[in-house]
């Protein structure tokens, strides 16, 4: 009442430069700071309220699958407040229904996506502590959904991994609630309950079934532990094989959780690394009936679909920082631009955009609840983000892509990843970048 069309548009524009500048990003490059505001824009606009006015927010448009790899765990960092009211959302969505969500559209679960991916932002609520989640409460919600029978879960649970005829793309969904059990076992840990971190640590490792050491691929397998024949890695079959979107080159690498494991099945971290480069250089031909969501590639890497968003980062945590510098450089500046086509693939509800938001400011959380941010490389000369502990700025001397030395308040850091407490209590992190 008594507002005019100028002063709303006014009003508007001052809520969005206030949301917006929760992180300021320094350059002279006016594309770059478009791509840069455009993606927190997007990042910012999903998921929805769905309740009535001055009742507790109820949030919908939960794409899970997607959001839960970057899109939340920057939502964590940027906007705790609503990151707790998505979570205690969720929450009382299991209340109501007896589960988590899995991609819950306007007020209804259609369950489109593989995996238990409402269990991941929960399980890293818990182990961030955000303020006004209640740890205990969000434990009962995510043993219940993962003990739940349906969707394959109860031939998991009797042959310790998910077999074809269970269920379709019985590799995605086992491999994503692999994820999900890691995400559970953290968040035991870090409320002291060693018994079910311990039992989903072991439920995590279910992916290690599906590793065929003669191909170095992840492979779908029977009931009697037969490999799915015939075999190619570069096939493709759309919503009906093993593999979700993908194939056998990207779900190879979808272990967040247990790169030691990875390690260990391909022998060292050297060949790891090797194969890891080959995903890279490998010919991008794709047979059969390919997903339309295989897009952005570089070699049999996908950054326009979601399993492949933490590949890159992969190189941090087996020594090469380097390669995630330069890799993640390559993907900011030729996979993203400012025109109407600027993605390389589905938004998915800010998923993309949050890639590009994280991944400039210098780090990348890989595992699921584990509170840790791996090396890339800044995009921007400083950026600065408001936090509990007043600001944390992350400067970026030198234009090369090889960190040479990264610094935390001044003090040398003989490691390749920040913590969530660290960049919570604010300061200053500085990568000296070399060629």
């Amino acid at each position: 009442e008594g507002k005019n069309f100028d002063r709303v548009a006014a009003e508007a524009d001052s809520i969005w430069n206030r949301e917006l500048a929760r992180v300021t990003v320094e350059s002279d490059d006016t594309t770059e700071l478009r791509k840069f505001y455009t993606a927190m824009y997007h990042v910012m606009i999903l998921p929805a309220t769905f309740n009535d006015y001055g009742s507790a927010p109820a949030y919908t448009i939960l794409s899970l699958w997607d959001t839960y790899r970057t899109h939340l765990p920057l939502l964590s960092i940027i906007d705790r407040e609503r990151s707790a009211e998505i979570v205690n959302s969720m929450i009382d969505l299991y209340e109501k229904e007896g589960h988590l969500p899995v991609w819950h559209l306007w007020g209804c679960e259609n369950y489109c996506m593989v995996g238990n991916p409402g269990i991941i932002p929960v399980a890293d609520a818990v182990v961030k502590r955000t303020p006004g989640v209640d740890a205990a409460r969000a434990m009962k919600a995510m043993l219940a959904t993962a003990n739940d029978t349906t969707r394959g879960l109860g031939e998991r649970r009797r042959l310790g991994y998910t077999p074809v005829e269970a269920i379709n793309e019985a590799l995605s969904y086992d491999m994503e609630y692999a994820i999900a059990d890691a995400a559970i076992a953290n968040a035991a840990k870090a409320t002291g309950d060693t018994a079910t971190a311990a039992e989903f640590t072991g439920r995590s490792h279910s992916w290690r079934h599906y590793f065929d050491a003669s191909t170095g691929f992840v492979r779908g397998r029977d009931r009697a532990g037969k490999w799915r024949e015939p075999f190619d890695p570069n096939f493709v079959d759309h919503r009906n094989n093993d593999y979700t979107e993908g194939n056998a080159w990207q779900y190879t690498w979808l272990v967040p959780h247990d790169v030691d494991g990875l390690v260990e099945k391909f022998g060292s971290r050297e060949i790891t690394i090797e194969r890891l480069d080959s995903l890279f250089t490998a010919d991008s031909s794709l047979r059969g009936n390919v997903s339309p969501d295989i897009t952005g590639l570089i070699g049999q890497y996908v950054h326009g679909n979601e399993p492949s968003h933490h590949i890159i980062y992969l190189y941090s945590m087996l020594g090469r920082p380097d390669k995630a510098a330069e890799l993640s450089n390559r993907v900011i500046t030729t996979l993203y631009d400012d025109s109407r086509t600027g993605l390389s693939g589905n938004e998915d509800c800010g998923q993309m955009s949050a890639w590009l938001v994280m991944s400039a400011l210098g780090f990348y959380q890989i595992e699921p609840a584990g509170a840790r941010y791996w090396f890339g490389r800044p995009h921007f000369r400083q950026a600065s983000v408001k936090v509990p502990g007043g600001t944390f700025t992350i400067v970026r001397r030198g234009d090369g892509m090889k960190p040479e030395k990264m610094t935390l308040n001044g003090r040398e850091l003989d490691r390749n990843y920040i913590t969530h407490d660290e960049i919570m209590a604010g300061g200053e992190l500085v990568f000296v970048m070399e060629p």
